[in-house]
């Protein structure tokens, strides 16, 4: 484990790291040592605005460890990294405990799809990301058409790492997040669909892993739209935190689904007005409108909803 893995490109590539005290961030620097990168400076929240400004070319890989960190400093950060990378002036990885989700990703707001996210992360995790994003070049996250291949390669890489050393480590990627509905306007019904009935699907599903155990049946993207799609029939509001439970997956994991169906117009973010340190996710219409067409055709065609 002392040796680095020396992932294509890690080499070449300076990173920054921020975290509470000059002695926190370990697991990223343990990760950065590993796949043998540089750590070019180390600087402790508070003083970020400031250390940022004045390092000095070539452009890093920005690593902000908020573990730790008080809500206002987490959520003036994250608020901070969101320019840099809207800029798309360096790669940032932003790393949060579960009780963070919420104020980082309503502070990123429309950023928060051009960082690199991490959620309560474990060893491997630090390492699969990290690797990848020195491996991306001045990219942020989305790669260029020519560099998709290379990516995927690596990332098959990271991950049968990332596996060994889960094993090796007994390390998880940490707890779970709160969940927390809000009421609100009901949305008109589309379809004869009930709320109840979809969550019975999603009770349905969770039953699999009790039988036949965790991993197997992961399907986050659905179970999001299921999840949504059901509180749109409830009237309520899902928090990001939330939403992060029903993927029944690693928060990690599952705030990078969030991102894909984002960027697949599927989801949509939205501060809370009355808290401008949490984001709500809804389905888009066209999302919504496709819910209902779905549960209609199975209904014509007897079919079980699923």
């Amino acid at each position: 484990m002392a040796t680095p893995f020396g992932f294509a490109g890690a080499r070449t590539t300076p990173f920054v790291l921020a975290s509470m005290d000059a002695r926190g961030g370990a697991a990223a620097q343990e990760a950065i040592a590993l796949i043998g990168g540089a750590l070019n400076a180390h600087i402790a929240l508070h003083d970020a605005p400031t250390a940022l400004a004045a390092l000095p070319d070539p452009v890093p890989v920005a690593v902000f460890d908020l573990d730790g960190a008080p809500d206002e400093l987490a959520h003036d950060v994250a608020a901070i990294v969101a320019m840099l990378a809207q800029a798309q002036a360096w790669r940032c990885v932003v790393a949060m405990g579960v009780a963070q989700i919420d104020l980082v990703i309503a502070a990123l707001g429309d950023a928060a799809d051009e960082v690199h996210l991490l959620c309560a992360p474990d060893q491997a995790e630090w390492i699969g990301t990290l690797a990848v994003v020195a491996a991306s070049g001045a990219g942020v996250v989305r790669a260029a058409d020519g560099q998709r291949e290379e990516l995927a390669r690596l990332s098959a890489d990271v991950a049968r790492i990332a596996e060994l050393l889960a094993r090796l480590t007994g390390e998880t990627g940490g707890g779970r997040a709160e969940d927390h509905h809000r009421a609100f306007a009901p949305a008109p019904a589309k379809s004869v669909i009930t709320a109840s009935t979809v969550r019975d699907v999603l009770r349905a599903r969770r039953l699999r892993d009790r039988f036949f155990g965790d991993g197997l049946f992961e399907d986050p993207a659905w179970d999001m739209l299921l999840d949504l799609f059901a509180a749109q029939l409830e009237g309520a509001r899902v928090s990001v935190s939330s939403l992060c439970i029903a993927a029944a997956v690693a928060p990690t994991t599952a705030l990078r689904w969030i991102g894909k169906l984002t960027a697949a117009r599927l989801l949509v973010r939205a501060p809370d007005p009355e808290d401008g340190r949490r984001a709500f996710v809804a389905l888009t219409d066209a999302a919504s409108d496709a819910m209902h067409r779905y549960v209609a055709t199975l209904a014509e065609a007897r079919l079980p909803f699923v």
